[in-house]
């Protein structure tokens, strides 16, 4: 066989000179050509490995699903030992390498493994977070099982007997204890939970999972657990495990299966003992790309011009939990260029974003949204986001922001985009600042996908159409999108792959709707991930004379429809009849806005 650099000659990868230099250098440092392309950056490592495939005439996959890995395999073998050779056992007798040029790791898994293997090439970074996945898929002891080795702990009689720090500490300490609040984690990140929920009441201890939104029962217990579960957790958070009258607030931070981990914990007194909700921050699956949240093409179009702009206000409203901060976060990554000053002044910071400052209001010492927008108008910023406009002095602050120059971002707490007009008046912004400065108002919910593995599809009632606003002949040629949502994660944020404009979908059987029946994928919930739906209006000279004007919110509303702005629940129907979330969940979301 030629050699590799005689390969990637003949195929036109690499130039004489490339190749030239390359010779030179592996002469002085005596590498592999292989690794010194790759460290001169003249070629990719899978443009490397796709010529080795064809050559070599082995298997290529770039990416690898965890049905692909051989969950048996990884049990007989050592983390250290796949991460050091970056190999990865797969189902079918297969073996994952990056590296099919040395054959001693394989051939040392045969050994191990007693059988034979056959190659497939793959590349590194894939074969790493396989290895990691794999090995946090592995079953281990449930919250349930643990619960079992509780009877060899002393709890005492129940809530109150253990009054000093010491005999908390002792009792958080004991290894069942820890391994319950492990295991909990553990379970709640393999279910996607965005919460775990501690609740002690009159004669029990609740937990429950948050996933999708909407929480579940997940265990009940003996309320005399409840001081040495939440004691653990206090003591993990770096809390004062002896002050149990007053709220607190802590942080966690694990590395789970190669994953890094940020829970926020936050404890508080009820009447039957301290309550605890800790949330989950799975920093690896967070994708901060506008594409990626669920906009359909025409807002998408619409909003990439708004961020664009130099100076205004653009507004982003909704509950808490619509995803929000993830929108806002998206929209500074793609302006965050090395050209631009971007500061934001959030409560709290959700995720370190890179490249740009952000500040974390305490109102204690007197740092409120307020006092650091203020403070961040002398940084010299081009763009600012405030995590909420929760008062007049806040509003004054970035109105003046935006009229000097400064494109400003922030959120509300309003039903519908046109709400967020009357919301501001109401805190006593004079019409004329507003409509001078706001050049964008966006509403948004999150709604649950419909789980892949169990859709089914269905003939709805007349009855139930008409809900939101469809008849049975709107249903022509309806798409089950089998797949083409892709859920990317959690919470706020946890979104999939946005779905292509309607025209562009294949029709699916006519007259039917599609829903999840419930499986154990979905923990028989029928939904599975969740996404975006958006209405956004943009403030043009018309809809700006009527801000002035004092207009009525329904009015202001009913004139941005007729210039063709998509209501929430328009575009909720959108993704019901391309076959990615069911008209109940639509309903859910959207049945508070009048439209």
């Amino acid at each position: 066989m030629e050699n590799l650099g005689e390969i990637l000659l003949k195929d036109k990868k690499i130039t004489k000179e490339e190749l030239k230099e390359a010779l030179d250098l592996q002469g002085r440092t005596n590498e592999r050509l292989d690794k010194v392309l790759l460290q001169l950056k003249f070629l990719t490592q899978e443009e490397i490995l796709r010529v080795l495939s064809e050559k070599l005439h082995v298997p290529y996959l770039d990416h690898l699903s965890d049905e692909d890995i051989d969950s048996e395999g990884l049990s007989e073998l050592s983390h250290s030992f796949l991460k050091r050779c970056c190999l990865l056992p797969l189902k079918g007798e297969r073996v994952a390498t990056s590296d099919p040029l040395d054959p001693g790791p394989i051939d040392n898994l045969r050994l191990i493994l007693t059988h034979p293997l056959r190659m497939v090439i793959v590349p590194e970074e894939e074969i790493l977070k396989g290895i990691e996945r794999g090995y946090g898929a592995q079953e281990g002891e449930s919250a349930t099982e643990i619960i079992k080795e509780f009877e060899k702990v002393d709890f005492g009689k129940g809530e109150g007997t253990f009054e000093g720090a010491e005999d908390l500490l002792d009792l958080a300490s004991k290894p069942p204890i820890i391994k319950f609040v492990d295991s909990l984690i553990i379970e709640a990140l393999k279910k996607r939970a965005s919460d775990i929920h501690i609740e002690p009441f009159e004669k029990e201890l609740r937990i429950r999972y948050r996933v999708d939104g909407v929480l579940y029962d997940i265990l009940r217990n003996e309320r005399s657990h409840q001081p040495a579960i939440v004691s653990r957790v206090k003591v993990m958070a770096s809390l004062n495990i002896a002050e149990r009258r007053l709220p607190q607030d802590g942080r966690i931070s694990i590395k789970m299966a190669g994953k890094d981990i940020d829970i926020r914990v936050s404890v508080i007194p009820t009447f039957f003992g301290e309550r605890v909700v800790m949330r989950l921050l799975d920093k690896s699956s967070m994708s901060f790309r506008l594409e990626n949240l669920g906009f359909s093409q025409k807002n998408l179009e619409k909003l990439l011009k708004l961020i664009k702009s130099s100076h205004g206000i653009i507004l982003n409203t909704g509950p808490t939990g619509s995803g929000k901060t993830t929108t806002l976060y998206s929209a500074l990554d793609r302006i965050n260029t090395p050209d631009k000053n971007i500061i934001t002044v959030e409560d709290p910071i959700e995720y370190q974003l890179e490249g740009i400052g952000q500040i974390q209001v305490k109102p204690k010492i007197g740092l409120t949204f307020a006092s650091g927008l203020r403070s961040i108008v002398r940084q010299d910023p081009d763009v600012m986001m405030v995590g909420e406009i929760r008062d007049f002095e806040t509003a004054e602050i970035a109105i003046h922001a935006a009229l000097t120059g400064h494109l400003v971002f922030s959120t509300l707490h309003t039903n519908d985009a046109a709400g967020a007009i009357t919301r501001l008046l109401e805190m006593g912004v004079e019409p004329y600042l507003a409509s001078s400065s706001i050049i964008g108002i966006m509403a948004q919910r999150l709604v649950r996908l419909i789980c892949p593995k169990c859709k089914e599809s269905y003939t709805p009632t007349p009855e139930s159409l008409a809900e939101v606003g469809l008849k049975p002949s709107d249903l022509k040629g309806s798409a089950p999108a089998s797949g083409s949502e892709e859920p990317l994660a959690r919470r706020e944020g946890a979104l999939p792959r946005r779905e292509g404009p309607p025209a562009q979908r294949a029709s699916g059987p006519e007259g039917v709707l599609w829903r999840g029946k419930g499986c154990p994928f979905c923990l028989d919930t029928g939904y599975w991930g969740r996404t975006g739906i958006f209405e956004l209006l943009v403030i043009d000279d018309e809809i700006r004379d009527m801000i002035t004007n004092k207009k009525e919110t329904n009015l202001i509303k009913q004139k941005a429809v007729s210039k063709g702005m998509t209501t929430l629940q328009q575009a909720g129907v959108e993704k019901i009849l391309s076959g990615i979330t069911t008209l109940e969940e639509v309903l859910r979301v959207t049945q508070e806005i009048v439209v």
